[in-house]
C-alpha cells in the first residue's frame, strides 16, 4: 500500500470511529472533503472497523515512511482496533485496555507512600485538627471567587503566552480564547480549532485554586495542548507532510504524551518559584495568596499522584462500588466528598474511564525522560522535542531506559 493511501485509511478509521462514539475525535484539522466524506457514508460496523485497523497494521511495515512514523501510526491503530473491539462488544480487561490504548501497563500504587505524603503535607500545614479538615480549610482559602476566574485565567494566560511565545517561536498569529462552563466531567478543556486558534473550557464547577490555575492554564494553552498543536500544525503538517498529525484521538498513545507533556508545562517554563511568581501575578488583581507554602503543600501532595489511578483499578478491574471509589479518593487525596465524585463522574464516563492514565503515567514517562537529558542538552530544547515531534510512550521508556543505563556506566567508571 502506498503511503499516502495507509495515512489517509487511518485518518478515515478514525473519522469512523468518531460517529460511533460521541466526542472520540478531539480535533480534525485535516482535509475537509474527507471529513465530509466520511459523514456521508453509511455507518459501519465496528468490527469492520476493527478488521479495517488491523489491515492497515499489516500494511504499514512495506511503506516507505520513516520508522518514527511508523513507530506512531502502529502504535495508533493499535489502540483504534481496541476501541473498535469494545464497541463490536468483546470483553477485553481493563489493564489490557490502558495498554492497548496508552502503551502502558498500570498497577495499583504504594499506600505507604500515600501515607508519607500525608505526613510530609501535615508537617505543612498551621493547626492541630485532622489533617483533612486543615488541608480542606488551607485549599477553600485558596479559592477564585466564581466572578473573578475568567479574568484570573486571562492574567496568568498573558503572562504565560509572554514566556512561550518567543521560546517556542509560536506563530504569531496564534491566539487562545477562554470560556468559563459549568456540568462538566473534567477540569479544563482545549478545543483546538486549527489554523493556531484554540478554545479552552474552564469548568467552574470545581472551585478553581489560586495555586492550581497556573498549572491548568499552563496544561491547556502555553506550553501545553494549544502550544503542542501550533507547533504540529506548522512543523510536522504544514511542513513535512505528516498528515496523520491532523488528528487527535481520544484513547491513543498521542493523548499520554500530551497530557503529560501539558501537565509538566509549569515546571518546564517557569520551574521551582512558581508559586511567588503566581502569587506576584495575583497580587496586582488584588488577590493574594501564600506562594511559597502552596508550591510545598503542591510538591508534598504531588506524591498522591497515583491514587487517582487505583480509583479507576478499582472501579473497573476490581469492580468496586462507587461509594466504596468516592471513600478511598477521600481518604487518601484528602478531599471533600463533592470533589470525589467529581472525579468518579470522570472514572464512570464511558469514553473517559481508562484516561486518567494518561495523567499519571503520562507525568511520571515525561518527566523521567525529560530528566535523562543529554549532558549541554538544556530543559527547553528537550521540552521542545516534545512539542515538535511524533513521538509514543514506548519511544520515550526505551530512551529513558537507555539514558538511565549510560548515567549507571559513567557513574561507575568515574568512581562516583
Amino acid at each position: 500500500m502506498d503511503a499516502n493511501e495507509l495515512v489517509r485509511g487511518y485518518l478515515v478509521l478514525g473519522l469512523r470511529l468518531g460517529r460511533l462514539v460521541s466526542g472520540f475525535v478531539d480535533s480534525y484539522t485535516g482535509d475537509p472533503a474527507l471529513s465530509r466524506a466520511v459523514d456521508n457514508e453509511p455507518r459501519l460496523a465496528p468490527a469492520a472497523l476493527a478488521d479495517h485497523a488491523r489491515q492497515l497494521r499489516r500494511e504499514l511495515a512495506g511503506t516507505d515512511l520513516a520508522d518514527q512514523r511508523k513507530q506512531f501510526l502502529d502504535a495508533h491503530l493499535t489502540a483504534l482496533e481496541c476501541t473498535a473491539r469494545k464497541l463490536a462488544g468483546e470483553r477485553i480487561s481493563f489493564v489490557d485496555e490502558v495498554e492497548q490504548y496508552f502503551q502502558v501497563r498500570i498497577r495499583p500504587g504504594d499506600e505507604d507512600a500515600y501515607a508519607q505524603a500525608h505526613r510530609n503535607i501535615d508537617a505543612l500545614l498551621p493547626g492541630t485538627g485532622p489533617l483533612a479538615e486543615r488541608l480542606t480549610a488551607f485549599r477553600t482559602a485558596d479559592e477564585v471567587p466564581a466572578r473573578r476566574l475568567q479574568g484570573v485565567v486571562q492574567a496568568l494566560s498573558s503572562a504565560l503566552r509572554d514566556r512561550v511565545r518567543h521560546r517556542y517561536a509560536l506563530p504569531e498569529q496564534e491566539i487562545v480564547e477562554y470560556r468559563i462552563v459549568t456540568n462538566k466531567p473534567w477540569s479544563g478543556f482545549n478545543y483546538y480549532l486549527g489554523g493556531y486558534r484554540s478554545r479552552v473550557a474552564i469548568n467552574a464547577d470545581l472551585n478553581h485554586r489560586m495555586s492550581n490555575l497556573p498549572h491548568l492554564v499552563a496544561h491547556e494553552s502555553y506550553p501545553g495542548h494549544h502550544t503542542e498543536h501550533c507547533r504540529k500544525e506548522a512543523g510536522l503538517i504544514a511542513k513535512r507532510g505528516h498528515a496523520e498529525q491532523s488528528i487527535f484521538l481520544i484513547n491513543t498513545p498521542q493523548c499520554l504524551m500530551a497530557e503529560g507533556m501539558a501537565d509538566l508545562g509549569l515546571h518546564a517554563v517557569v520551574g521551582p518559584g512558581w508559586g511567588a511568581w503566581t502569587e506576584q501575578i495575583l497580587r496586582d488583581l488584588g488577590l493574594r495568596m501564600d506562594g511559597e507554602l502552596s508550591e510545598k503543600v503542591e510538591s508534598a501532595a504531588s506524591g498522591l499522584l497515583t491514587v487517582r489511578q487505583d480509583a479507576a483499578l478499582l472501579l473497573h478491574d476490581r469492580g468496586a462500588d462507587q461509594d466504596d471509589v468516592v471513600a478511598y479518593l477521600r481518604r487518601w487525596l484528602l478531599v471533600p466528598e463533592r470533589r470525589a465524585r467529581q472525579m468518579v463522574r470522570f472514572l464512570a464516563d464511558p469514553l473517559w474511564r481508562a484516561y486518567t492514565t494518561t495523567y499519571v503515567e503520562g507525568v511520571r514517562l515525561v518527566r523521567a525522560w525529560l530528566d535523562v537529558r543529554a549532558p549541554g542538552e538544556s530543559l527547553d530544547s528537550r521540552y521542545l522535542r516534545l512539542l515538535d515531534e511524533p513521538l509514543v510512550p514506548k519511544s520515550l521508556e526505551s530512551q529513558v531506559r537507555d539514558g538511565l543505563s549510560w548515567l549507571a556506566r559513567n557513574t561507575q567508571e568515574n568512581g562516583i
